[in-house]
């Protein structure tokens, strides 16, 4: 990003930009590196004007409520999109509903609930947002978020705005692409829920949340499930059986409540803490099972 590029940002945008933002204060597992800009937009309006003013091959990386997400010590060398607090507008719109990128999964549960339609409850489960259950298909108890998807709104790296459907995405277990572009980000979805009993939708989303508290450690920094579950099996059995909870390499350490968990229990540990202990599970469980675990988190960035 030039000094023209900064010039057009700050004279003609309503949102923030800020520079060499520490990423630790907008990632769940509160470590790592800096991001060399972060722009906070002021709603999709501002965020399609952003994009037009932004070099097209300006690296980008949007960050919802950071929940699955690592960025390196060494930092990122490009914008961080930060969307929490903003994109966060949730409707009816006729019998859909209407959700922004930037709102968290569980107020659309509730939301949903609150206006007496079924299906949306699993989202509760989920510590990220819209934007961020679209990109990975999210899901737990069941549910899966495009199961629930009626369209969505795109946003290009030139500003510009489109409608989409499930037809133009190759969906799959926790991942989604673009069949025919890959410079386009979630703006908007739609939701098709069926008709339900607003209570019963908040009794399960009880049951859901109280199985969370009791089986994972929600009480410390963590991205949520580190790995996927391989096919036929789950990779939380298979860090447990491979003798790995409670290892420790600096601050991170595999939860002795969820083995599928990492944690920062003293805010003390660096994202290379973190990726190494990654790496060090995969190479034992390859080592004594043969399964190879597979990333549900993302890491970005420089090693520093």
């Amino acid at each position: 990003m030039d000094m023209s590029e900064l010039k057009r940002l700050e004279s003609g945008l309503r949102g923030e930009l800020r520079f060499g933002e520490p990423m630790a204060r907008h990632v769940s597992w509160r470590a790592g590196g800096a991001a060399a800009r972060a722009y906070f937009p002021a709603d999709l309006e501002d965020l399609a004007a952003f994009l037009r003013a932004t070099r097209i091959d300006e690296p980008l990386l949007l960050v919802g409520l950071g929940s699955n997400l690592l960025v390196r010590d060494g930092g990122f060398d490009g914008t961080a999109v930060v969307l929490q607090g903003t994109l966060d507008g949730l409707a009816l719109d006729g019998r859909l509903i209407r959700a922004e990128a930037g709102v968290p999964c569980p107020k659309v549960a509730r939301f949903a609930a609150e206006a007496g339609l079924a299906g949306a409850e699993f989202l509760a489960g989920i510590p990220g947002t819209m934007g961020g259950a679209l990109a990975m298909n999210a899901g737990c108890h069941g549910g899966e978020t495009w199961a629930i998807v009626e369209r969505v709104l795109m946003l290009d790296r030139r500003g510009e705005l489109r409608l989409r459907t499930a037809a133009d995405f190759e969906i799959g277990y926790r991942h989604v692409g673009l069949r025919a572009a890959s410079d386009e980000l979630f703006a908007v979805a739609w939701l098709r829920l069926a008709e339900g009993d607003g209570a019963a939708s908040r009794a399960r989303m009880r049951e859901l949340l109280e199985r969370r508290m009791s089986s994972q450690p929600l009480s410390l920094p963590n991205a949520g499930s580190v790995f996927r579950n391989p096919p036929g099996d789950h990779a939380a059995r298979l860090i447990e059986a491979a003798g790995l909870k409670g290892l420790r390499i600096g601050g991170a350490e595999v939860s002795r409540q969820h083995a599928n968990f990492i944690v920062n229990p003293q805010r003390s540990a660096t994202a290379a803490d973190i990726e190494a202990l990654i790496e060090r599970v995969q190479a034992a469980v390859r080592e004594k099972f043969g399964v190879e675990l597979a990333r549900e988190v993302r890491i970005v960035g420089e090693k520093p």
